[in-house]
């Protein structure tokens, strides 16, 4: 589909600027990956229902809640594929790689936010199939 856009010439020049040099290949794949981008950061977890595949990537303060952490991630086996941990001081960043019915991703990401010592929860996710 061809379309066309009224945007300012610094927005387009400072946009250019950016797709040349992470080296994509024309401005249309760089329009198709922001439009992307645009919908997956709008599509929220608790709207969608279905099958998703989700990125679930959190910070928090090891020594405050590791036990209790572990224990979430073992109630969710069954959507958690793969885990990724890394320390950062007294500060720990994980991220759960997670295939399953939204509803039990959404319980996970909850669970997740209601410890004191995680900071932030974010949730980067896409339909299964689309």
């Amino acid at each position: 589909m061809r379309t066309s856009f009224n945007i300012p010439d610094e927005v387009v020049a400072e946009f250019d600027r950016v797709w040349n040099e992470q080296g994509l290949e024309n401005r249309s794949r760089a329009v198709r990956e922001a439009m992307q981008e645009y919908i997956e950061s709008h599509t929220r977890l608790e709207d969608t229902d279905g099958t998703v595949v989700a990125l679930v990537g959190f910070d928090y303060r090891h020594h405050e809640v590791i036990g209790e952490l572990h224990s979430v991630q073992h109630d969710y086996q069954d959507v958690i594929l793969n885990t990724s941990h890394t320390h950062q001081g007294e500060w720990c960043l994980e991220s759960l790689f997670c295939r399953g019915p939204s509803e039990r991703v959404r319980q996970l990401t909850y669970r997740l936010r209601d410890f004191d010592g995680v900071r932030r929860v974010k949730v980067m996710m896409i339909r299964d199939g689309e």
